[in-house]
């Protein structure tokens, strides 16, 4: 039954509560409503002007109606007089189709019709650095492999605590924090959960870090490349199917290769087959492929894929099966919408369930050391335009999307691949002033 707001409130001492989308760009917009207004806004939902976000919408469009997910509700462990609650988008009356969360519930509606649930986990990497973003926070964090770093994850003992402990509150089952292989680098894990609240949680957490950053003093970013020379910030996303009532593994096959079934081969086969076109929804941004076609970093591995491989429990392939009945998907960065990951994912494995598809011979190489064996193998686009015109190819998956959203995403991000060229840089002055 869904909670009626405004007693779950009063009853938690929440003063106001924040109604908020996510756009297609992966920008977070909010309203900040007080208690005594959220029943009225829990029926009709909060207003807002589309075209005033990322969104394929114009200033003459009627409002959106932000109608608040009450059962996704989280009161914000550092400002528990707040909550914040993730909200479903309608434009006359009807779910705005191109909306990120609603392209998840989407996919999320179709695999329940096929007797499929699917369960996911994400790792979002991140950096604390200086509040004008110059540089990493921690003066003292220079190891040449910082991954595990003891005495540099106690330095930030103050944020990561309490971002954990703020899981730990929520219920998401926090079970490890750690200083990732950049130098700044931290990633925190919590519970695998149903793709929606994943999603949701994703989304909070993302919040979460940035809002303890700067109560800090410092500033967290998730852009998937911020320093050359150091590894980019991931957003790995592990993946099972299950039955609906989410008991039975439909991806566990003990006596199968790597313990993953037909099934899981097929959805598996999906991604592989889709992964041109998955790319501009994975890694959506100019600076992503700053990642993905990395040379070594000071660590000596980018741990980022850049061909269409797969592997065993091997993690310089795109995908590796670390164990029976999952798989993780490595291609990801920090950049990417935390609804358009689950979507898109969801939407390619379908396909390959459907199709049967084949995810090929895996690979057991170190792709690292040795590229040259992935003889046949597909490359990763090299670019957000590469990886744009792959989407748009891949009509298979923008269908499974929506046309809605397929049309309005590539709209909107070929309009920010022109602002990107349109602009002057210094290495343009840097290069070509004397020619």
């Amino acid at each position: 039954m869904t909670k009626d707001l405004a007693a779950w409130g009063k009853e938690r001492g929440v003063r106001y509560f924040m109604i908020g989308y996510t756009d297609l760009f992966g920008g977070q917009r909010a309203k900040l409503v007080p208690l005594q207004a959220i029943a009225m806004m829990q029926e009709d939902g909060a207003g807002f002007a589309g075209f005033a976000s990322w969104l394929d919408l114009t200033p003459a469009h009627p409002d959106l109606f932000a109608v608040p997910d009450a059962d996704a509700v989280m009161q914000l462990p550092w400002k528990p007089e707040v909550a914040w609650v993730p909200a479903d988008l309608l434009l006359d009356e009807a779910p705005l189709a191109q909306s990120p969360r609603q392209v998840l519930k989407a996919q999320v509606e179709k695999a329940a019709a096929l007797g499929l649930r699917v369960k996911t986990g994400v790792e979002a990497e991140f950096f604390l650095v200086s509040a004008d973003g110059a540089e990493i926070a921690d003066g003292q964090d220079k190891a040449d492999k910082p991954c595990y770093d003891q005495q540099a994850l106690m330095r930030r003992f103050d944020v990561i605590s309490a971002i954990c402990d703020g899981m730990l509150e929520l219920g998401w089952g926090p079970y490890q924090n750690d200083h990732e292989d950049a130098n700044g680098q931290f990633e925190m894990n919590w519970d695998f959960d149903d793709a929606l609240v994943t999603a949701d949680r994703h989304s909070f957490f993302k919040f979460m870090v940035k809002s303890q950053a700067e109560a800090a003093g410092l500033r967290a970013t998730f852009m998937p490349k911020p320093f050359a020379g150091l590894t980019g910030n991931g957003c790995h996303i592990h993946v099972s199917v299950w039955d609906l009532a989410g008991e039975v593994n439909a991806f566990a096959d003990p006596a199968a290769e790597f313990g993953l079934s037909e099934q899981g081969r097929w959805f598996l086969g999906g991604i592989m087959k889709h992964a041109a076109g998955l790319t501009a929804l994975t890694n959506p941004t100019v600076n992503s492929y700053k990642r993905i076609n990395a040379p070594a970093t000071h660590s000596g591995a980018t741990w980022a894929p850049n061909t269409i491989t797969w592997s065993g429990n091997n993690r310089t392939h795109m995908v590796r099966v670390p164990g029976p009945g999952r798989f993780e998907l490595r291609l990801a960065d920090g950049a990417t919408n935390p609804y358009l990951l689950q979507a898109a994912v969801i939407a390619a494995g379908l396909d390959g369930i459907a199709t049967k598809a084949d995810p090929g011979a895996h690979c057991d190489f170190d792709m690292y050391a040795e590229p040259q064996k992935a003889e046949g193998a597909q490359r990763l686009p090299l670019n957000l335009l590469d990886a744009l015109r792959a989407f748009e190819a891949d009509e298979t998956l923008q269908g499974a999307l929506g046309e809605a959203f397929s049309t309005a995403y590539l709209k909107l991000k070929r309009q920010e691949w022109q602002s990107y060229v349109s602009a002057f840089t210094t290495w343009e002055r840097d290069w070509t002033l004397d020619v």
